[in-house]
């Protein structure tokens, strides 16, 4: 019979082995990347760079003046490549949070039922500790009786 510990150290075994694919890497990569403040920033300096190069280095005749539409088509394909790329790291994250959350069911039920057999003991010992009691009390009472009627013959 497997301990309680014995299965917490299996789950954490099986959390710390990684079977992850060369894309669901990638992807998990991307997702941390293109969330985090370092991509907001780096890219809002990409994007002022390349406003000034083209507004005022260029003077709005350079390789993409004023409307910007070879930035906006850039932004577009990043965006487009970017969202499904999250999605699918998501997606494995929920993936891997419900293994988890089986992995805590079934922890939990081992748990209960090691409670349920502590309980148990418990109530073996109460009722043994009882009865124990109950013997010593009537042999105190059966004592009491003996010195009652031993003065009550004086």
């Amino acid at each position: 019979m497997r301990t309680l510990k014995d299965i917490q150290s299996i789950v954490e075994l099986e959390e710390q082995e990684d079977h992850r694919t060369s894309g669901q890497r990638i992807a998990d990569k991307v997702a941390s990347f293109g969330g985090s403040w370092v991509f907001i920033l780096s890219f809002l300096f990409f994007l002022v760079i390349w406003i000034l190069l083209n507004v005022y280095w260029l003077q709005n005749k350079g390789f993409d003046p004023y409307p910007f539409i070879f930035l906006n088509l850039i932004l577009s394909c990043i965006a487009a490549l970017q969202a499904p790329i999250i999605m699918m790291s998501q997606n494995r994250l929920e993936e891997k949070d419900r293994e988890r959350a089986k992995k805590d069911f079934i922890i939990n039920l081992k748990a209960e039922q090691e409670i349920r057999v502590l309980q148990q003991k418990m109530d073996q010992l109460l009722k043994h500790q009882h009865e124990e009691l109950m013997a010593i009390q009537k042999q105190q009472i059966e004592l009491m009786e003996q010195i009652i009627r031993g003065q009550s013959n004086l």
